[in-house]
């Protein structure tokens, strides 16, 4: 089944990344005046600790706002695009590192591109202001999750390698729902996170879980982005390009950083952002 997986996130990325990279270079001479280099600078270090499970969305949407380089109604977009091949080469080293239940992998995998397929065809159509307080929720949201788990108010796993009965129908309804509101933004690991370690399973299985499920609705999903022109191409190349390289240099080289300090500046970025995100929205009222 692992090897079924491969091979349809493999089709899966190869006909979105032909699509998507060939809408780029048409749209080359449109580029944004963004620097090159926070561009590519982002990429890098946002995928490192994105590989080694600490999520990027956050810091990214951080940036974005902070130095004005992606407008607020295309950064969801941006993300989702720019992030998907990286995301996949996450999926496929990990899927060959830690042992998982097929069964769960797979069900959990599928359902998550089925909510991004639904979530990206609203998300892209809708106002800045909507997807400003749909980003400002959905950080906090992902704040409070972080925070949960930093305090060890949630179970921190067992040693299952899969689930069955009640639990897997919980954890495919789970990803159906957060493989939706990750097109707004909303990242999928911290909720992923919390809900296998809640099951009781082994911490080490979220990270194929996660990855792949990711990797898979990002594949599904991402394409609708770029069929309505609801992203930067040239920050979603930059974070492409080089969000590959980040993602080689933690999976390889880093290995492990003192990832409970970085959670916790993680969540103090996440928190900024959401207060950020919901003082625009409420600037974006007040313009119309």
């Amino acid at each position: 089944m692992v090897i079924i997986l491969k091979t349809v996130l493999g089709l899966l990325t190869s006909l979105f990344g032909f699509y998507y990279l060939t809408d780029a270079y048409k749209s080359r001479k449109e580029f944004s005046s963004t620097p090159w280099p926070g561009l590519f600078g982002t990429g890098f270090v946002t995928n490192m600790f994105d590989a080694l499970g600490i999520g990027s969305f956050a810091q990214q949407t951080a940036i974005f706002k902070f130095f004005k380089m992606v407008d607020d109604r295309i950064i969801p977009g941006t993300m989702n695009v720019g992030n998907t091949i990286p995301t996949v080469t996450q999926a496929f080293i990990y899927m060959s590192f830690f042992k998982v239940d097929p069964l769960t992998l797979a069900s959990m995998s599928v359902a998550a591109p089925a909510g991004a397929v639904l979530g990206a065809g609203v998300v892209s159509k809708m106002s800045r202001r909507k997807i400003q307080l749909g980003m400002g929720f959905g950080l906090l949201a992902v704040a409070l999750i972080i925070l949960a788990g930093l305090l060890n108010w949630i179970p921190v796993g067992g040693e299952a390698i899969g689930l069955a009965g009640w639990k897997l129908a919980v954890a495919v309804v789970v990803s159906f729902v957060f493989g939706a509101l990750q097109t707004i933004g909303v990242g999928f690991y911290a909720p992923c996170m919390a809900t296998v370690y809640s099951l009781g399973m082994n911490p080490q299985t979220v990270y194929p879980i996660m990855m792949t499920a990711t990797a898979m609705l990002m594949a599904a999903g991402s394409a609708r982005f770029v069929k309505e022109k609801a992203y930067d191409p040239k920050a979603a190349v930059a974070l492409t390009l080089f969000g590959i390289f980040g993602v080689l240099v933690a999976a390889f080289i880093v290995k492990s950083l003192p990832l409970t300090v970085m959670k916790w500046v993680v969540l103090s970025v996440v928190l900024y952002t959401s207060m950020m995100m919901f003082i625009s929205a409420r600037q974006s009222r007040k313009a119309t």
